[in-house]
């Protein structure tokens, strides 16, 4: 109470005294009368209000969907089976507004697979909350067979999207931490109980994934540079002509020649277009990559609201 009245005296300072006193009394009185409705005041109760439950957006099952920093990334590599590295808080190649590093052994195209077919099952409850699945229904989902080998594959995937740590920006959100929280599984019964941390909803904002056609990425199986680059082209509504470098170094590719690149990526190209309906060439002088595509129904609409908001309008409807 010393303390309040010699800062209320040295605020005061300065002023004629009939006007510091009444200015006293007058902040005596409001001290007073909220002293008085405090103790009016019915006691709150001491417990936090429940945080709001995070939770993925509804989407078809017959699409994936996946944050597009991961898909314009190196994060899950086109990259061949075998032995992988382990890497230590190390930058991911990324397009231009994605800052991306990873702690753990090396991601592939097969471990996205498991992983958009993990988001598939976890989208129907909050994030946070055991997520119950069999080898047997994952396995079936990822159009594998079911046998000893893949269960134990697909055992070793989970553990490997468990154990790695990602640093994702994208925009205003930043994410870190690994892409599964919790893993259980009951040996006798082939059961997994998964947990996906919540703040993983952050990388769902509008705009921020991508709907990827299931169908035509199944179709692309046991083809790493092509699944990439249809997940790649599949993020874009309509594709910027890119340098075949930028895409070796997007994908992750380990080839170390850029023309054993360029043809590989020729026949994957062949590969995506086959299966989408997309068309594509090359530009030989610059080394430049065009494909043409007809984007989806969300996309054509995100073209003709970017185009009008270009021209000075913010309302798609004008």
């Amino acid at each position: 109470m010393a303390e309040d009245n010699d800062s209320t005296d040295e605020a005061l300072a300065g002023l004629p005294a009939d006007i510091q006193e009444t200015l006293k009394r007058a902040l005596a009185t409001a001290k007073a009368r909220k002293a008085k409705e405090q103790e009016q005041k019915p006691q709150q109760q001491s417990s936090a209000l429940p945080a709001a439950v995070e939770k993925l957006p509804l989407w078809p099952e017959s699409v994936r969907a996946v944050p597009n920093g991961f898909l314009r990334s190196a994060l899950f590599g086109a990259i061949r089976k075998g032995r992988r590295r382990f890497m230590e808080r190390e930058v991911i190649a990324a397009l231009e507004g994605i800052e991306l590093r990873y702690t753990g052994q090396r991601l592939d195209q097969s471990d996205l697979d498991v992983y958009e077919c993990i988001l598939q099952l976890a989208r129907f409850q909050p994030l946070g909350t055991k997520c119950h699945v069999t080898a047997y229904a994952l396995l079936k989902l990822l159009g594998r067979t079911v046998n000893g080998k893949n269960r134990q594959t697909l055992h070793d995937q989970i553990v490997r999207l468990r154990s790695g740590t990602v640093e994702i920006k994208h925009g205003r959100y930043v994410y870190i931490g690994g892409l599964i929280d919790e893993a259980f599984k009951d040996e006798k019964t082939h059961e997994w109980v998964i947990v996906i941390n919540p703040k993983l909803a952050n990388l769902y904002a509008k705009d921020a994934f991508t709907l990827m056609q299931w169908g035509e990425r199944l179709a692309l199986a046991g083809q790493p540079l092509a699944q990439w680059l249809h997940g790649f082209y599949s993020s874009h509504a309509k594709p910027h002509p890119i340098k075949v470098e930028t895409l070796r170094q997007l994908s992750g590719s380990e080839n170390e020649s850029l023309s054993s690149f360029r043809q590989k990526m020729r026949v994957a190209l062949d590969a995506m277009a086959k299966v989408t309906g997309w068309t594509w060439e090359t530009e030989a002088i610059s080394d430049l990559v065009y494909v043409y595509k007809t984007p989806t129904g969300s996309q054509a609409r995100h073209l003709i609201f970017r185009a009008l908001k270009g021209k000075g309008s913010t309302d798609p409807k004008k």
